[in-house]
This record gives structure tokens, C-alpha cells and sequence, in this order.
């Protein structure tokens, strides 16, 4: 009889591309999903991994088993969710995927609030771009995910996924202090031309957003420095190397040299939370969301220093309706 874990483990390998991924997915180290396979391969006679390069790829076989590990992975989430929704209480483990703002600037209060409300609950974080983690929900191999798109980077929802609205992050122009926008209380979209950009690679949604922000407006933006991370796009702009747009959430208080200012209009990203179609009967799930749009407000409302510029009026997100509901699943991601 095949086992179930050796499935996983292969299934993991297959949604998330090498060993080395799908034992951080999984919790495990490299070497154990390693062993899970090599086991299976021992089971089943047959090869399923094959070396490439620096990496693996899985055989015509093993994409056979995967497609019988995921249908068969499906059936104990059912039997899983049931048993859950009958007890009416969030036990169990809860795989959790969300963009590094998020992961830094909301997660924390969320996953600690359900600590300690459902000891029985252990949920588990892992950081992955938003388009990323919406086909990593699709696919089973997270349970729950926190993604976000803008008003002309929708973010594509595969069938079979459902979403709630977690709350809106307003996005502000940094420059540095001696910059002529520095004094200004908001600055117009079509003024931008002719600036030096620093802003996350390509790929990237918040990258892709800004070129068609700024080409939609007749400019065609310079690029000089590129990084992943927020901190660090704040710290070239505090040397005076450039301007950035950057979300509130979880960027962190501004060091000396960087001046916030409103841009007109204000850009906005939408933070979904988002499952596979029907597990929102699962209390893990329901309780999940709830606390996400409980501590959004909170999040939301923690905006860093704002020297000599002029503060927009934020609107904080309630609650809303449960997950699950015909008006929490009312408009499409995007």
C-alpha cells in the first residue's frame, strides 16, 4: 500500500519545483523529503526523480502519481474538514502563504492571536510572492493565503479558489529630504517624468504596476536600482539615489532623509484571503479569516513617520461578512 506522507512529499516536489522548497513547505529538511521519495521509489519500482542540472525533474511516472497524490491528498482534506466542522472548534495544522509585507507587518498579530485563543490550532507561515501563493491554494499545497493586487495589476484567481476582502493598503511617493517634491503636500501622477526609480524587480506586482502607472500617465520610467525587499528600497532612497512608491503595510518607521508624500491619486492594493473552494467550512479557515480582517484596522492604521508632508484620512476595513458567504465572494480577485 502506497503511503501517504511519501505522496506528499512528492507532491510537494512537483508544486514547488525542488526538494529543497518542498521541505520548507513542508517543515521537513531537504534530506527527510528526500528519503520520503526514495522510499516510494522503492514502493512503487519505479523512478520518479531524475538529476537536471542542479535540480530534479520528475519522470512521466511520477507525474502519474502525482495526479493520483492529489486527488487522494483532496479526499483526506474532506474527511479532515468534516471532522473539523463537526467538532465546530479550529484544530489541525493551517498552511499559511503570504507576501513579505504581509509576512511582516500583519502575520504576527494574526498567527499569535490564534495561538493563543486555539492552542489545538497550529498554523504555520510561509512567504511567497501573491501570484505565487494564489496557484500554490489552487493546488493544494497551502491552505490559506493573503495576496493583493492593484487597480490595473489584477491578480488572476484560478477555478476552484475562493476569496474575502482582508482590507485596502494606501501607497505613498518616498523622496529624499531636499527633493522639490519634498514640500509638497501631494503630488499628480503626470509630474513623475524624468525621476530615477528604485523599486522590486521584474516580475514583481508592485514593479509591473508602477510601469503601467507611469506609462498610462505618458512617462516612461527609469529604473536605476532594483531590490526585493521594502527596508532596503527605503534605505537607497534615504542615500538620495532615487524615488519609490511603497505600500504602509509592514514598511516600518522612515530613517532620517526620507520625506513621505501623497500622490494624487492615492495607489491602492486590495489584500484578499483566499482557500480552495469549500473549505471555508472548516473552522482553521473561518476563524483564520476572521482574525485577518479583525487585526487589519490595526495594521492598516500603523503608518510610519510622516515629516513635513500632509497625511491622508485613512479608511480602516471592518469585518465584513465570514468567509464563505455569498457578499464575501461577491467580486472576483482583480
Amino acid at each position: 500500500m502506497l503511503d501517504l506522507q511519501r505522496l506528499r512529499a512528492l507532491h510537494a516536489v512537483s508544486v514547488h519545483g525542488t526538494v529543497g522548497a518542498a521541505a520548507t513547505a513542508l517543515g521537513y529538511t531537504p534530506s527527510a523529503v528526500s528519503q520520503q521519495i526514495a522510499k516510494l521509489e522503492r514502493e512503487t519500482r519505479t523512478v520518479l526523480l531524475e538529476r537536471e542540472g542542479r535540480g530534479v525533474r520528475l519522470t512521466e511516472e511520477a507525474m502519474q502519481l502525482v495526479v493520483t497524490a492529489r486527488e487522494l491528498l483532496a479526499i483526506v482534506e474532506r474527511a479532515e474538514t468534516e471532522l473539523e466542522e463537526r467538532r465546530g472548534v479550529p484544530t489541525g495544522r493551517l498552511a499559511v502563504a503570504a507576501f513579505p509585507s504581509a509576512a511582516r507587518g500583519l502575520l504576527p498579530g494574526v498567527l499569535a492571536d490564534l495561538a493563543a485563543r486555539h492552542p489545538s490550532l497550529d498554523a504555520r507561515l510561509t512567504e511567497f510572492d501573491p501570484h505565487l501563493s494564489v496557484d500554490l491554494v489552487a493546488k493544494g499545497a497551502v491552505d490559506l493565503a493573503v495576496a493583493h493586487d492593484w487597480d490595473i495589476a489584477p491578480l488572476p484567481a484560478p477555478a476552484g479558489v475562493e476569496q474575502a476582502v482582508i482590507g485596502d493598503d494606501l501607497c505613498d511617493l518616498l523622496v529624499p529630504e531636499g527633493h522639490a517634491f519634498a514640500g509638497r503636500k501631494a503630488v499628480r501622477r503626470e509630474e513623475l517624468g524624468g525621476e530615477r526609480w528604485i523599486c522590486q524587480p521584474p516580475g514583481r506586482v508592485c514593479h509591473d504596476w508602477l510601469l503601467r502607472t507611469l506609462r498610462a500617465a505618458g512617462h516612461e520610467p527609469e529604473v536605476v536600482h532594483q531590490a526585493d525587499e521594502n527596508p532596503t528600497l527605503v534605505a537607497l532612497v534615504a542615500a538620495g539615489l532615487g524615488v519609490a512608491l511603497i505600500p504602509r503595510l509592514g514598511r516600518g518607521p522612515l530613517p532620517p532623509g526620507v520625506v513621505e508624500v501623497a500622490l494624487d491619486p492615492m495607489p491602492v492594493r486590495r489584500l484578499y484571503a483566499l482557500w480552495r473552494e469549500g473549505a471555508a467550512r472548516r473552522p482553521a479557515i473561518a476563524e483564520a479569516v476572521r482574525t485577518l480582517r479583525e487585526h487589519w484596522p490595526r495594521a492598516a492604521a500603523h503608518t510610519p513617520r510622516m515629516p513635513r508632508t500632509h497625511r491622508l484620512r485613512e479608511t480602516e476595513a471592518g469585518p465584513g461578512t465570514p468567509p464563505g458567504s455569498a457578499s464575501s465572494n461577491a467580486r472576483a480577485v482583480g
